[in-house]
């Protein structure tokens, strides 16, 4: 599962991924379309539960869930019709699985704004209005061979025309993004291949300047006020002061989030809303080797989430035996959680929990 940070040139996509990423992988530059082809890279998920884990179960090495982030080009106003590179920047759009989008809060007269001025609600409106039109053209140019499809008795090509149909209503007449559409479980799998952008869940990372670091400022609420009205989430970060956080060495960064008034750097809650953005949550495996965190879709089964350790795990899987970190924090050890009847037997059909801490038993 990927998530792609998406926003107009020159709003901190670039500087916000090589910070995440800690690298320097992504050129930023003052000037729209330094990023042509898209930067990838993986990125911790923190987790306090670790550290609270540990405290009880030491091991040699403490691992982290990861993300994967894909930084795209800059989408401009005729996008899907090729400006600016526009088609190939939106084909990047289409194979990730969730949308961050960077939304330009802060104010700095040496950083061009392609508009010529800061208005964050008219570039939510052009990123939107561009995934839309983009959508329109797929599904104008897929749904005629799905048609003919199912005139010949193809009941997948019969679904996938029937959903097609309805979100053209939906984005034509409504004139709303497609994550506000209801589809069935059987319509969204017949048009996934579609990639269509804006069914795709989306974040609005609000990049924010140094005085306003909780995005309270009037342009920042502006945002917050949209997202909570199309039932979005709102991370604020400043990119330039998370970038050089980042660079900093464990001690000298500790001091400086003192000095900025923040507990934690916003790249953290970031990473962890992104996680929850593209539908994941964490069980943990924990030993004297090592205690990791795995990533797993929520409402994945016992045997599912064994087989993201291996395959062969969700093959041969028996059952696992489960405690929850309250248990530990009680208990204090497993031989106790045992002895107090707290570890849980369970089967193939038991639905994980965020924070289940697991044993897994398999053939």
């Amino acid at each position: 599962m990927k998530a792609g940070i998406v926003g107009l040139p020159n709003v901190g996509k670039s500087t916000l991924f090589n910070a995440l990423t800690s690298s320097k992988q992504a050129q930023a530059a003052n000037y729209p379309f330094c990023t042509i082809e898209p930067n990838e890279g993986i990125v911790p998920v923190p987790d306090p539960r670790l550290g609270r884990i540990t405290k009880y179960i030491v091991p040699q090495k403490i691992i982290p869930s990861t993300l994967t982030l894909v930084d795209i080009a800059g989408i401009v106003k005729g996008a899907s019709e090729g400006e600016g590179l526009g088609n190939k920047f939106l084909s990047h759009i289409r194979e990730v699985d969730a949308i961050l989008q960077v939304v330009r809060c802060f104010s700095d007269p040496d950083v061009v704004h392609v508009a010529g001025k800061v208005d964050p609600m008219a570039d939510i409106e052009t990123i939107e209005i561009e995934l839309m039109l983009a959508d329109v053209q797929s599904l104008e140019n897929a749904l005629p061979k799905a048609e003919r499809a199912a005139k010949g008795g193809d009941k997948e090509a019969k679904d996938r025309a029937e959903a097609a149909r309805k979100c053209l209503d939906h984005l034509l007449k409504e004139s709303k993004p497609l994550r506000t559409l209801r589809l069935e479980d059987h319509e969204a799998k017949a048009i996934h291949s579609f990639g269509l952008m804006t069914a795709k869940k989306i974040l609005y990372v609000v990049n924010v300047d140094e005085n306003d670091l909780y995005g309270k400022g009037p342009q920042a609420m502006r945002v917050r006020e949209h997202a909570g009205k199309v039932g979005a989430g709102v991370v604020p970060v400043c990119a330039k002061l998370e970038a050089e956080i980042a660079e900093l060495d464990e001690g000298d960064r500790a001091e400086m989030l003192v000095s900025s008034g923040i507990a934690e750097p916003s790249l953290a809650v970031l990473a962890r809303e992104t996680y929850r953005v593209l539908g994941y949550q964490s069980y943990f495996t924990a030993g004297e080797k090592e205690v990791r965190a795995w990533p797993i879709p929520v409402g994945a089964t016992a045997p599912q989430a064994a087989g993201v350790i291996h395959t062969d795990f969700e093959k041969g899987f028996i059952r696992a035996e489960i405690y929850s970190l309250e248990d530990l924090e009680q208990h204090k050890n497993e031989r106790d959680i045992r002895s107090a009847g707290k570890l849980r037997t369970v089967g193939r059909d038991y639905v994980m929990q965020d924070g289940d801490i697991c044993h897994f038993l398999f053939n």
